[in-house]
């Protein structure tokens, strides 16, 4: 089955809101087994929303629409649907009884226009909304089928999740299900990953192979049909296992996870803590550490020792180390080196990672942009420092810093 999907609204074409629905809602087919040929996003305008309905019911066996069901004049898509479709618009009576009780519960004044939510094309069948109040709508006409989810994600997820996947299962005939495994790396580009496998690449049938990248990871996906997952596993596991056989070095989870997750996992699982002091990412690691759920169980805290005199007074740093005509300087081996043992010893902590470079636009103490030291201190080893020479702006440079570090520090966990 080919889908098409259709996002509905002007805010999305002026940029005002990003389309994470058409992201979601992709992967809600793939998991079905219903593969999403285009994607289309269209204002609120009822001509041009009919063209578009036109256009996609001549290319795909599903047309799913999100947006424009709400109370509004300009929430015209079950208007479009209708006169595209030549069905006329009836009012769905529990879904109505379900507004009028919002209302009168709550001692507010309805106005006339929210009726609006209730309406759906003839002949269609309802998809309650269990977060919001405009009902969905799914129904087949000359073959092709037509699904219309509400905009807003917190009212469309579970609309789509409890009732609209379970009705496209039914015009499923005899389709498997993708099944996927994603490989995540770390500490290699995208590039060089490509070269490690573009013999498997170029071959794939099934399963297939797809890299993706975005700053400071890479990934790959691969895919196949099948009717049960153990026949699924049967063709992913070798494929997986070549893959591993080349480039295990820089998988660190077989999972769609961040390296952050998978390192706070790690420590977790070894029973060990971490904290990190930092100066040029001003405290970038240590957000990235404690976006992930349950990383208070493994980080204890991190120091932003921007200028010389917090990294003298709070980490030990000698002065002759970070300033002087001959001293290495505060972006030198040396200063991460002391940075990340002075927190190991400042510190309960198992491990104490260290970040100080020049992030830019300017040089500092006559050193370039991008030049970066990562050190990390561990108990019972030798402290561990690279050397990096990041390009980019401030802000990627710092993004590069701090999954540098990250990097290090999970070769270490996983060693």
């Amino acid at each position: 089955m080919k889908a098409e999907i259709i996002a509905v609204g002007t805010e999305l074409l002026l940029g005002q809101i990003v389309n994470t629905n058409a992201q979601f809602l992709a992967q809600g087919c793939a998991d079905l087994g219903v593969t999403v040929h285009f994607q289309t996003v269209v204002g609120d305008n009822e001509a041009r929303l009919i063209e578009a309905l036109g256009l996609a019911s001549g290319r795909a066996d599903l047309v799913i629409c999100t947006g424009g069901l709400g109370p509004t004049q300009d929430d015209l898509t079950k208007d479009a649907l209708s006169a595209y479709l030549n069905r006329q618009l009836i009012l769905h009576q529990p879904s109505m009884d379900k507004i009028e009780t919002f209302f009168r519960d709550r001692g507010i004044h309805m106005v006339e226009s929210n009726r609006r939510q209730a309406l759906m094309p003839e002949g269609s069948d309802p998809l309650p909304n269990d977060a919001g109040m405009a009902v969905g709508t799914a129904l087949t006409q000359d073959g092709t089928h037509y699904v219309l989810l509400p905009g807003p994600p917190k009212e469309m997820k579970p609309m789509f999740e409890r009732y609209a996947a379970a009705w496209i299962s039914t015009k499923l005939d005899g389709v498997h299900p993708l099944h996927s495994r994603m490989l995540k790396f770390a500490g290699i580009g995208e590039s060089s990953l490509e070269h490690e496998l573009l013999d498997l690449i170029k071959e794939q049938s099934d399963p297939t192979i797809a890299p993706y990248a975005k700053e400071g990871e890479v990934a790959v996906r691969i895919t196949t049909r099948a009717a049960s997952k153990e026949q699924a596993d049967a063709k992913l596991d070798p494929l997986e296992a070549e893959i591993r056989s080349r480039l295990g070095a820089y998988i660190y989870a077989s999972e769609d996870i961040s390296l952050e997750q998978a390192i706070v996992r790690i420590m977790q699982e070894k029973g060990l803590k971490l904290s990190a002091a930092e100066s040029c990412t001003g405290g970038l690691l240590s957000d990235m550490i404690t976006a992930v759920p349950g990383s208070s169980a493994v980080y204890q805290g991190g120091i932003v020792c921007y200028t010389n005199e917090w990294k003298h007074r709070l980490l030990g740093v000698p002065m002759d180390v970070l300033e002087g005509t001959d001293a290495p300087g505060a972006v030198s081996e040396k200063a991460a080196r002391l940075l990340a043992e002075g927190l190991l010893q400042r510190s309960d902590s198992d491990f104490a990672v260290s970040i100080t470079g020049v992030a830019g636009p300017g040089t500092s103490e006559g050193k370039p942009v991008g030049l970066v030291y990562v050190g990390i201190a561990r108990k019972g080893c030798a402290t561990e420092v690279a050397q990096l020479a990041l390009s980019g702006t401030r802000d990627i440079i710092k993004l590069r810093a701090a999954r540098s570090a990250l990097y290090r520090l999970w070769k270490l966990l996983s060693n």
